[in-house]
């Protein structure tokens, strides 16, 4: 990133800058937090069940929640949605952290907090994606959105790296209370955006507004399509790496390893969002989602993980062809959706793309028991790659030009 970039590009702009940094510094609080969570659920006394139920309180309450997430956020200011969001979440967060230092916190207040943070997360995060398309020109959004996940996904490599460190010098009460400071320092960066107030037809009631938002998702053949093909992904990928893959790794070539490979899926996370700065394909979505077939190269390096360069190789290309996936897909979704249903779309997305993966995690364990674990990856590789190819046979997905301007249909 040059210095032409910061004077002319998407970074020029004010309220830009002032998103990308509250999301990114949220982003590497929100890294830091899983690991001081697990590790406090533990230190209180906790089993792997206890875990899980505190991590699926924060997933279900995210799923449940986000629709009306995406309705507010096409209802009401969307960087006030983001304030008042990480306002709160700062909040609950040091009430935790002080529950943990002082040494009175329990396993239900941890997974209390849990649920308060997955509803706050579930209420900005449609706002959030909604709101890059307004604080910059229309012929700045492809860079802007590559460049705003680059620095995402940056912070939370940072996140995830310090996290263990952080625990294990200060205690999970201490780097909790880092991801409090992260919201604050968010919410600060929140209240200085200043865009336009978006022109919008609201439904006498809140089911109304969300059943537009239905109807606007159901309107774009590659919008619903791909949202199908996430559930998918999600449903087999989430418990491949939650489950399966630190067991097989692990067994075969060490817990080293499977620390690496998720460095390794990190890294072409990364190169993935620096490439996209560059390359702007005429066809998008078509390029990403063939290169979405990629992913099924780490579940199948899992199955073969007697061999360390395999899983890394394997691990790459999947963050690699996730991420250039990822910002054409924002970018279609930018560009085509309408400006007062944008919320409301990406909020259907959240939940097509994660509501299957608590399923995923609970299946995967029987299903691999019977079938063998080296057998259900390779499975999982061949659905994963299989349903990115078949989404290629979609017209919808193979002409969905890039824009020069944003052009909605109306």
């Amino acid at each position: 990133m040059n210095v032409q970039i910061l004077r002319s590009g998407p970074l020029a702009h004010p309220a830009y800058r002032h998103l990308v940094a509250g999301a990114a510094v949220s982003a590497l609080g929100n890294a830091i937090t899983p690991v001081a969570l697990a590790f406090a659920v533990l230190d209180l006394g906790g089993s792997a069940t206890d875990l899980g139920l505190v991590v699926a309180a924060f997933a279900a309450a995210e799923v449940v929640t986000v629709l009306a997430g995406g309705v507010l956020g096409d209802r009401l200011p969307r960087q006030l949605m983001l304030q008042g969001s990480a306002t709160a979440a700062a909040l609950a967060q040091a009430f935790v952290a002080i529950a943990l230092i002082a040494g009175w916190a329990t396993i239900p207040l941890l997974a209390v907090g849990g649920v308060v943070n997955g509803v706050l997360g579930a209420l900005s995060g449609p706002s959030s994606s909604a709101l890059t398309r307004q604080t910059v020109p229309s012929e700045e959004l492809p860079r802007a959105v590559a460049i705003r996940r680059l620095l995402q996904n940056g912070a939370m490599v940072i996140g995830f790296s310090g996290a263990g460190t952080l625990v294990a010098v200060f205690g999970s009460g201490w780097a909790i209370a880092i991801d409090a400071a992260t919201f604050a320092i968010a919410a600060l960066c929140f209240g200085l955006i200043r865009v336009p107030l978006v022109a919008i037809e609201k439904s006498p009631s809140l089911l109304g507004d969300l059943g537009a938002g239905f109807a606007e998702v159901f309107r774009h053949t590659w919008l619903w399509l791909l949202i199908g093909q996430a559930l998918l992904y999600h449903l087999f990928y989430g418990g491949a790496q939650g489950v399966l893959g630190p067991i097989v790794v692990g067994d075969s070539l060490g817990r080293s390893a499977w620390g690496w490979a998720l460095g390794a899926l990190m890294l072409g996370f990364i190169i993935g969002g620096l490439v996209t700065l560059r390359w702007r394909p005429r066809r998008g979505l078509f390029v990403g989602t063939a290169l979405l077939a990629l992913t099924a190269a780490f579940p199948l390096a899992m199955a073969l993980s007697d061999h360390l360069p395999l899983l890394l190789l394997g691990a790459f290309l999947h963050g690699f062809g996730l991420e250039i996936f990822s910002v054409n897909w924002d970018l279609s979704i930018q560009q085509n959706v309408a400006e007062d249903k944008l919320a409301r779309v990406y909020s259907f997305d959240i939940l097509g793309s994660y509501v299957a993966r608590p399923i995923g995690l609970a299946v995967t364990g029987p299903i691999a028991t019977v079938v063998g674990f080296d057998r259900w990856l390779l499975v999982v590789a061949a659905v994963m790659g299989g349903s990115a190819l078949l989404s290629l046979c979609s017209p919808a997905v193979r002409h969905l030009e890039r824009r020069s301007e944003v052009r909605v249909e109306v």
